[in-house]
């Protein structure tokens, strides 16, 4: 078994958490002083949105998008007392509610990520578990991303490269194991494709995984989301085939999948490539398509999701009365893009919000 464990562990999670300081740092700065008027006016602003009911942005919630699973959270919880029994069996309990199995691995490789005591206690007591193979493959690709950062190539160390491609290449081991060992889960297939784009995989690889995907969940969220990242520019791709993936994957599925939001997604991520990538006939069709299906699905547990993006395209479409109601239906946890995109999540949310509560009618 492998398992990323002793000095390069230690090695890792210290350069891990002193890059995280450095970003936290440089999402800081001074505040430059304002015109009081402008101050004022603000003020009034938010004590308005407050009046309707409205947070401030203090007391935003910017690490979730909706509610969390209480299961999910308990599980977590146990961990970080080196429990590992409950979290064993609530991603076994999980069988083929994709959705939800993906989530209690993602949470639970982000907390073995920072400390896999609990995860190397696991493997111990069952060697051959499929579940315990699943996390530590899903938390070995994100101890790799968490090293390399989210940010352009160009602001990103060469000894981040290095840390991120020495841990990649432990994670596909991981990630191949944790397949071998239950090839009917779609989950280690969704880290398989962060593999295929941090590794630089050819298309004809990446069209033959999401084949491979698609037959054992056509409507996989996470797996499309993960996917249209490879297909994007920045990526492995371009803007044409990302937004052919997009187009062509939320015209298939039904409104429940809620992949209404890939054509969205696609705009956000070359929006700098496009003429109004946010208020074109084409960002408006796509807008009015995740509406209705917002309003066919309601209670999807990806909609919140959805909201998020359809809160923000409809105020740069200045249709403020329905950015209104989304906005009412998102507030307080802010926990996704595009709001995590900016480099101060709450303060963006707060300014688009409220600006759209000014102006709707």
């Amino acid at each position: 078994m492998t398992v990323v464990g002793g000095a390069l562990a230690v090695m890792l999670v210290s350069l891990l958490l002193s890059w995280r300081k450095q970003r936290r740092d440089k999402g800081g700065g001074a505040v430059v002083p304002r015109d009081t008027t402008v101050a004022a006016r603000e003020a009034r602003v938010r004590a308005r949105a407050e009046a309707a009911g409205f947070l401030p942005r203090e007391r935003l919630d910017t690490e979730r998008a909706a509610a969390p699973d209480p299961r999910v959270e308990a599980a977590v919880e146990a961990v970080v007392r080196g429990e590992w029994e409950p979290a064993a069996a609530l991603v076994r309990a999980s069988g083929t509610d994709w959705w939800l199995r993906r989530t209690c691995v993602s949470r639970l490789a982000e907390r073995a990520a920072e400390d896999d005591a609990w995860l190397a206690a696991w493997e111990r007591a069952r060697p051959e578990d499929p579940e315990a193979a699943l996390v530590r493959g899903a938390s070995t690709v994100f101890l790799a991303w968490d090293i390399r950062g989210s940010l352009t190539a160009d602001h990103t160390t060469a000894e981040q490269f290095r840390g991120f491609h020495q841990v990649l290449h432990q994670a596909r081991a991981d990630v191949d194991r944790a397949v071998a060992l239950n090839p009917e889960d779609p989950t280690p297939l969704v880290d398989s494709i962060s593999l295929a784009f941090g590794m630089g995989e050819p298309h004809e690889h990446m069209r033959e995984l999401w084949a491979r995907i698609v037959a054992l969940d056509p409507y996989h969220f996470q797996a499309h989301w993960s996917a249209l990242q490879y297909w994007c520019a920045k990526w492995r791709g371009s803007r044409e085939l990302a937004m052919e993936f997009a187009e062509s994957a939320a015209a298939e599925a039904p409104p429940e999948s809620m992949l209404v939001l890939l054509p969205l997604l696609a705009r956000w991520e070359h929006k700098s490539d496009l003429k109004e990538p946010f208020t074109s006939p084409r960002a408006r069709a796509a807008t009015d398509a995740a509406l209705r299906a917002l309003a066919a699905a309601p209670e999807a547990r990806t909609a919140p999701q959805v909201r998020h993006f359809v809160a923000f395209f409809l105020a740069e479409q200045k249709r403020y009365g329905e950015a209104r109601e989304q906005f009412r239906l998102i507030d307080g946890r802010i926990g996704s893009p595009p709001w995590t995109y900016f480099a101060r999540p709450a303060e963006a949310y707060e300014e688009i919000r409220d600006g759209v509560l000014r102006k709707a009618r």
